[in-house]
């Protein structure tokens, strides 16, 4: 529940305020995001299979961000578009979270019918 009521927020304060982010961070704020997304669909997934950890979604939160970022910078120093595998394997996850959620979600239901 943490992690929807923190996803709500960020995007409230998202669309509230107006931050414009050059567009020479965009490479590494897109990697991420994703990363963060990575976070909080893992952090519902484990909230509905009942072994949601606060701690271990903070730092996988903040940490994979940071490193997904950094390792995006270090590509693009290296002339190496590193970010693209990034994204793949984030965008991977995002969706293998999805659907897991929605079977769980399927089968809460089904339950209580």
């Amino acid at each position: 529940m943490i992690a929807v009521i923190g996803l709500l927020i960020g995007i409230i304060l998202g669309l509230k305020l107006n931050i414009n982010i050059p567009e020479q961070f965009s490479p590494y704020m897109s990697v991420a995001i994703l990363a963060c997304l990575d976070s909080v669909f893992g952090a519902i997934k484990g909230g509905l299979s009942k072994n949601f950890q606060a701690d271990i979604f903070i730092s996988g939160f903040f940490g994979n961000a940071i490193l997904a970022a950094l390792l995006a910078y270090l590509g693009d120093k290296l002339g190496i578009p590193i970010y693209i595998a990034a994204v793949i394997v984030f965008g991977g996850r995002i969706f293998d979270n999805f659907a897991i959620i929605r079977r769980l979600l399927l089968e809460k239901r089904r339950k209580n019918n």
